[in-house]
């Protein structure tokens, strides 16, 4: 009896150690699977990623250059050396600093001060810190290009002298400095003798932050109104004109001409702002009075801005602005649209951006850019609005894309052109060349000619009847000479069919916009449907082309066309 009574408990105590290690091993293998699961996510989470789990006084510098060389026991190096060698950089520094940022705060002077200089000028005794350094891969030969971060919180001591123009001298004191940004180191060209590099070009790649106060010494700044502002203005636009990218400064380190590493135009962006949707109402009467500010530097003297649309959050601008561009691989298009308040600041509305290497050169681009609070911190999920954008990079070599869509020749008759044919084949036998012919740029042009469109179809209007269809018909505008077309109605359908061409005489093509606007007839009146915004510069550039656009305020709505333009092009004298 005890022997199967020990027999059965035995039994019992083997399967229940057999059913425990099996639960185990599934247990632990499940573990083993989710954890293999959580880091195969973290291996596929990027720096933006990472951005939105870590807010940004916790997030570490270093993070940003982890899909670089991160290269620490040189940044401990560089860090000491910098303390070493602190007074003496800050000695040589100032007066560099003094002799190349006055000029530039004098050009920046805002309209209330008579003059601006400085009377003192040290960076103090605490030395920035390199936080990150890379080595980046460079397209141009006999090149070396570095990207160092720095962080400084110094204690320098900068006054700087204004007065106004009612007579007041003021000593300002610059104080609290905080900055952070990215400086970018170029050694070019690369030569076979010692230091082995011919110049060193610094200049500020990225500025991420940078706080400063302003306090009168011995007294209050706001006691003379406007001039705070006005100085902290003056002083950003120095930075961003002085030192900031494309903008680099040029060491030379061995004997040589090194001018063609300074900065340099390599194209001209043209950009047509034609409208935005959506905006956000600023005010508590009425609509917001929208107008935008478009710039490639953020510089006064460079920044555009538009008109003011009064009471619209789905303002039509139609203006034409052109910029420079330094750099189209790193340099950005931002626009900012503000709510103008009268004599009060304007308010911000929503900005956006978009970089210029998306361009293809020649290549109209036709986007829709979605407004945010801030370019930087884009965790504002709030709609604030859509800007609508045409852009066309022209790379200086190809200034002539323009001129080139015109015959020099259009103001001839057939039979001049024949003579003239004649002449110049008879010339061919000479040994005087002909002279070249001339060369016009785009301002120099009016682009004048007939507009043919042709409403070809639509495609998924909304039902405005209650049988569940429209009786759709589009009106055709231009909205400068404000000429006006209209096609037949359609019955009963949501799929209409038109095929019918109407023909604009256009004044200035490059200025002008054609508006189309789908109505649903009624017996007593229309409905609007939606509208559709077009500029004739691909038109202009291409000569004819067929396109299916969306209309705006239907959810699906399409509307397609045929568009032709027959030049008249006529030259300014």
């Amino acid at each position: 009896m005890g022997f199967v009574l020990g027999w059965i408990v035995g039994f019992a105590l083997g399967f229940g150690l057999i059913v425990g290690f099996a639960r185990f091993q599934t247990t632990r293998s499940k573990r083993r699977c989710d954890l293999a699961e959580a880091i195969a996510g973290l291996a596929r989470m990027s720096v933006q990623d990472s951005r939105k789990l870590l807010p940004d006084p916790y997030y570490p510098s270093w993070v940003v250059f982890s899909h670089r060389q991160k290269l620490s026991c040189m940044l401990n190096w560089m860090n000491q050396l910098l303390d070493k060698i602190w007074p003496y950089v800050d000695e040589a520094a100032s007066e560099i600093i003094r002799n190349s940022v006055e000029p530039i705060l004098e050009q920046y002077r805002p309209a209330i001060l008579a003059s601006l200089k400085f009377s003192k000028l040290t960076l103090g005794t605490v030395a920035p810190q390199f936080t990150g350094i890379t080595v980046l891969e460079s397209s141009q030969p006999k090149e070396l290009v570095m990207e160092m971060e720095l962080q400084w919180d110094g204690n320098p001591n900068i006054v700087l002298d204004i007065k106004t123009r009612v007579g007041v001298a003021l000593p300002i004191q610059v104080k609290n400095i905080g900055f952070t940004g990215v400086f970018r180191l170029i050694f070019k060209p690369l030569v076979d003798e010692i230091p082995c590099f011919g110049a060193v070009c610094y200049s500020l790649r990225e500025k991420r932050n940078l706080d400063f106060t302003l306090k009168v010494i011995g007294g209050d700044i706001s006691a003379v109104p406007g001039v705070s502002t006005a100085l902290e203005d003056t002083i950003r636009d120095a930075i961003e004109d002085s030192i900031t990218w494309p903008v680099r400064k040029i060491v030379p380190i061995i004997p040589g001409d090194y001018s063609y590493l300074e900065v340099k135009a390599v194209g001209v962006l043209e950009v047509k702002l034609i409208e935005a949707k959506e905006l956000t109402n600023k005010d508590v009467i009425g609509k917001s009075d929208p107008f935008a500010q478009i710039f490639v530097r953020p510089l006064r003297a460079k920044t555009k801005t538009s008109k003011v649309i009064d009471n619209d959050i789905n303002p039509i601008w139609n203006e034409h602005f052109a910029f420079e561009v330094e750099d189209e691989l790193t340099q950005h298009l931002t626009v900012r649209i503000y709510d103008d308040e009268g004599i009060q600041a304007a308010e911000l509305i929503g900005c956006a951006q978009i970089p210029l290497c998306e361009l293809e050169p020649g290549k109209i681009k036709d986007v829709w850019l979605k407004l945010v609070k801030d370019l930087h911190v884009q965790r504002d999920r709030k709609n604030r609005g859509q800007v609508h954008l045409e852009l066309l990079y022209c790379p200086l070599s190809t200034d002539s894309i323009f001129s080139s869509t015109f015959d020099p020749d259009f103001r001839l008759t057939s039979l001049e052109k024949a003579l003239k044919q004649v002449t110049e084949d008879v010339g061919d036998s000479s040994s005087t060349p002909p002279p070249p012919p001339p060369s016009y740029t785009k301002k120099d042009i009016i682009f004048r000619g007939v507009l043919s469109v042709t409403i070809m179809s639509a495609e998924n209007l909304p039902a405005t009847d209650l049988m569940g269809k429209s009786d759709p018909f589009v009106v055709l505008t231009m909205r400068k000479s404000e000429q006006k077309c209209k096609t037949r109605v359609l019955n009963d359908t949501l799929n209409p069919v038109w095929n019918q061409t109407f023909d604009f005489v256009v004044e200035d093509g490059l200025h002008e916009l054609l508006i189309m606007e789908v109505y649903d007839h009624d017996t007593f009146g229309k409905d609007k449907m939606g509208r559709c915004l077009l500029t004739l510069t691909r038109c202009i550039l291409e000569g004819e082309f067929t396109e299916s656009l969306h209309i705006e305020g239907t959810k699906s709505g399409k509307l397609n066309m045929h568009l032709k333009w027959t030049s008249q092009t006529i030259i300014k004298e």
